[in-house]
């Protein structure tokens, strides 16, 4: 209780000022909390806000284009996470008449929720003393108990979870107690030089009092990127250039990108030696090297012909966006794309 205390007086003190903070609704909790996932605060403040100026409602997310949704997430990146939103925004539409459920068990079941995301909207928007560890808590606990063994090994991550239901059931405001563990791990225990002197609990925290900052949480096998490059094909049409949209069952299906040997066929280009722009992009477990070619191939491809406000409305996944930018600051035959505003 002691350590709970501490943990609620640092936090009324010291939490930051979020815009999500400012409402108890289940809906802006549960999309802050998706778009939170793997991506900084500071990113995620402007995408949040203007989400829910656009989608502002459960219905209207249901009732919204997928296009629509994914131009919202563009850049976001882990674009699953946007398509699972609309899905579980139907669920509910459909079987909860599109009021979010208070169930923590019910809530587990909606398309991309898992335990971490279940604990945050049930503690923060119903006050149920819910657990939440992701990887800000894990460091929390892992070093305030001196735990030295892998986080992510079954047997600790069952330990990590019964310590935060301890914690959050030791309290009233399961709210604020939750969130003050976001808040530490975020603002204060850092991965790399922890702000000791600033933590409230530093005199509870093992790791601490041993000297073995630097060793917990322990760390696992470092990832191991692939890489991959990828062909990248310029087509040209009356001031347009040729799009095409990402299949079902791809990383960015639905977004739109420059016709590629990744989702066709290669092409013949002008000068395999010399391409006209090249970008490295890592996603998941890849390290990608997109190189673009000009091509007069006459053979029909697939695709939209886009002018430059088609471009700019379009969720283009953040690569091809990335290189398209390059390709308009280099080349006058982009750049008077960009400035077309409708098709010849």
């Amino acid at each position: 209780r002691r350590l709970t205390s501490k943990l609620l007086e640092w936090y009324e003190k010291n939490a930051r000022d979020l815009p999500w903070r400012k409402t108890l609704h289940p809906y802006g909790i549960w999309i802050s909390e998706i778009m939170l996932q793997q991506t900084q605060v500071a990113t995620v403040i402007p995408y949040w806000k203007r989400w829910m100026q656009t989608l502002p409602t459960i219905q209207k997310l249901s009732q919204a284009k997928p296009e629509k949704v994914l131009k919202l997430w563009e850049g976001l990146g882990y674009y699953s996470r946007a398509r699972n939103l609309q899905l579980a925004a139907k669920q509910i539409v459909t079987k909860y008449q599109g009021v979010f459920p208070e169930n923590p068990a019910v809530i587990r079941k909606l398309p991309g929720i898992g335990p971490y995301t279940t604990g945050a909207i049930s503690s923060i928007a119903f006050g149920l003393p819910e657990p939440i560890v992701d990887g800000n808590v894990t460091r929390i606990l892992t070093r305030i108990f001196g735990i030295d063994k892998n986080p992510k090994d079954k047997a600790t991550q069952i330990k990590l979870w019964s310590l935060a239901k301890t914690l959050v059931c030791s309290t009233k405001d399961c709210s604020s107690l939750n969130q003050s563990l976001m808040e530490l791990g975020a603002t204060v225990c850092h991965v790399r030089q922890p702000e000791c002197h600033h933590c409230p609990v530093m005199r509870s925290c093992t790791t601490k009092r041993k000297n073995m900052i630097h060793l917990i949480p322990a760390k696992g096998k470092p990832t191991r990127y692939e890489e991959k490059e990828i062909e990248v094909y310029v087509l040209f049409r009356r001031r347009n250039l040729l799009l095409q949209k990402r299949p079902d069952g791809l990383t960015n299906a639905g977004f739109w990108e420059l016709p590629n040997n990744e989702i066709g066929p290669k092409l013949k280009v002008a000068n395999k030696k010399e391409p006209i722009a090249k970008i490295r992009h890592n996603i998941t477990k890849y390290r990608i090297l997109l190189k673009a070619y000009t091509t007069n191939c006459n053979k029909k491809i697939e695709g939209k012909w886009c002018n430059g406000s088609d471009i700019r409305r379009l969720p283009i996944s953040a690569s091809h966006r990335k290189l398209i930018t390059a390709l308009s600051e280099q080349h006058k035959d982009f750049t008077q794309i960009f400035t077309s505003g409708s098709q010849d």
